[in-house]
């Protein structure tokens, strides 16, 4: 089981199994703490609390814009709204943001990969 502190990398996306008990697993791996699913791979997302979401926690999603139409961003078991900041640097980039808790995320993340979508997902740990 991989740590945060590992910085967790993966090539390519893969289906979710499982998420719940503060961690993920897929790819035949369980992972503990928040991921970060983008086309180029998955990989730990230093997030806790949507909350404090800050346009730095962003920089890895809008260095591959060009590579991502929809955004899925799993906020935990609580609803944030992104703000004005972050939503204007995805717009700018070309970039949908669907914000929602996490357990939807992973859910819709799972149909848009399997539609062979151009999608990335930012989606923060829960219980």
């Amino acid at each position: 089981m991989s740590s945060p502190d590992e910085n967790l990398h993966l090539p390519g996306q893969h289906e979710i199994d499982f998420y719940g008990n503060m961690g993920f697993r897929f790819a035949d791996m369980s992972h503990k703490g928040s991921l970060l699913i983008l086309p180029s791979g998955t990989s730990d997302w230093h997030v806790a609390d949507g909350e404090l979401l800050g346009l730095e926690h962003f920089s890895k999603i809008l260095a591959e814009a060009e590579d991502i139409d929809i955004l899925l961003l799993g906020l935990g078991a609580k609803m944030y709204r992104p703000v004005k900041e972050i939503r204007e640097a995805c717009q700018q980039a070309g970039i949908v943001i669907e914000f929602m808790s996490t357990s939807n995320a992973t859910r819709t993340y799972n149909v848009l990969l399997a539609e062979k979508r151009r999608i990335a997902a930012a989606l923060i740990a829960i219980e």
